[in-house]
């Protein structure tokens, strides 16, 4: 969340950003409940002063005395009553609304309404040119003996995958190479749980704004995580850090589960969009400092350009608009990997530069060398590798004539030495 005394202070600047976010709150509204709420406040403790005051006369006040004060005692009591009625009101009515309130955007960000208004800031590796017709991932499954695909659903429902043999080894073999790429840059690798209670999940800032997407378990009263970023946003939560302790990297590994509520019908055959997948993410807490913080943004996007050109697959970056980085972002770049088949880039790394915005809703500090001063960290995130839906261009890129998938150099040593998988018998 901002700062509310930054966006008493800062009106026009945050309606800027908010118009360009796509977001509808009123700022001259919130600020005015702002300032009802510290009227509330400051009402609510006088009158708490004043019948305190009362109360403490009591003793020392003559027999004739002591009734009028316990008449104005009880009716300053039932006044207090009500202004906390009042008080109460209004704060969980602003609360509501600041848990709403969304990150500002860079002003290096490019401004619109979607996207189809991202930029395409480079475009890296050769586009693969086939002399028989490539097949696409699915068939390329079935023909190798690689996926019970149309059998795991019938057990689990639409959009669940079941992979075997060499393409499942492939699968955590890729996850590995990443893991090794990460710890050798300085992040600590770390396994997470998929689960989590509900706090964390506004902290994150998946709660309010998409709870359509997550799965909730109301017996145990917890969630179904999305990513290890939730995970490990909350993992300091209310702590103060020395300042020595930063940056702090982590690389999250866990299942993951979204009810992907949106996208019926729209990118769903295969292993594009699934509601289990594997993910290794990486999460970097660093100092409140927008230069330190931009540093870590490139760093993050570096690793994962690494990660494909490791893989060999052509992609492009994105630097995403306003409209589309969603209300924790203040910058954020994709990367996309080409599918053959469907002539087009496909999503695989989401890579986002949260400032400060999380950690208020944490409360995760810490105490500045300099000046001694408390302040909150800036958080950002990044995808490492998300699999199943990194194997689809993986697969389709790497497709030989008979069916077999070409193993990259350096993926090679976690496939036990293997230049090729699959391909007819």
């Amino acid at each position: 969340m901002l700062d509310i005394k930054f966006i008493v202070e800062n009106p026009e600047k945050v309606k800027e950003g908010f118009a360009k976010k796509g977001c509808t709150i009123n700022v001259d509204e919130l600020i005015s409940l702002y300032f009802d709420v510290n009227k509330l406040k400051t009402s609510s403790q006088s009158l708490a002063e004043e019948k305190n005051r009362l109360s403490n006369s009591i003793k020392s006040a003559s027999a004739e005395e002591r009734p009028a004060i316990i008449a104005k005692s009880k009716a300053i009591g039932e006044e207090f009553k009500l202004e906390q009625e009042k008080l109460t009101a209004a704060q969980a009515r602003l609360d509501e609304i600041m848990w709403r309130v969304p990150n500002l955007p860079s002003d290096e960000s490019p401004v619109g309404v979607d996207d189809t208004e991202n930029v395409v800031r480079r475009k890296v590796g050769e586009i693969p040119h086939f002399d028989f017709t490539p097949r696409d991932h699915v068939e390329l499954m079935e023909i190798n003996g690689w996926s019970e695909l149309d059998r795991i659903t019938k057990v689990c429902g639409s959009r669940t995958y079941a992979i075997t043999n060499e393409l499942a080894r492939l699968e955590l073999a890729i996850h590995l190479m990443v893991m090794d790429k990460l710890a050798d840059n300085g992040f600590r690798v770390i396994n997470v749980p998929s689960i989590s209670k509900e706090k964390p999940l506004y902290a994150q800032g998946y709660l309010p704004f998409a709870k359509d997407e997550i799965y909730y378990m109301p017996e145990d009263d917890v969630y179904l995580s999305g990513t290890a970023e939730l995970i490990l946003n909350s993992l300091r939560a209310d702590e103060i850090l020395s300042e020595n302790e930063l940056p702090i990297l982590y690389a999250g590994f866990s299942p993951c589960f979204r009810r992907e509520a949106g996208a019926a019908g729209k990118d769903t055959r295969g292993l594009t969009r699934v509601h289990q997948f594997l993910k290794t993410e990486q999460f970097v807490i660093c100092k409140n400092d927008i230069a330190e913080s931009e540093k870590w943004h490139q760093k993050l996007l570096q690793i994962s350009e690494e990660v494909l050109q490791d893989l060999e697959l052509p992609y492009q970056v994105l630097e995403v608009c306003t409209g589309d980085m969603g209300a924790p972002k203040y910058r954020q770049y994709d990367l996309e990997a080409w599918v053959p088949t469907q002539n087009c880039y496909r999503e695989t790394h989401s890579c986002s530069n949260i400032t400060d915005w999380q950690a208020r809703r944490t409360n995760l500090r810490y105490r500045d060398n300099a000046d001694g001063k408390v302040k909150f960290v800036h958080t950002l995130n990044n995808t490492g590798i998300a699999t199943p839906r990194a194997l689809v261009p993986f697969l389709e890129n790497h497709q030989q004539a008979d069916g077999s998938i070409r193993i990259p150099a350096k993926l090679q040593p976690y496939m036990m030495g293997k230049k090729f998988i699959g391909g007819k018998k």
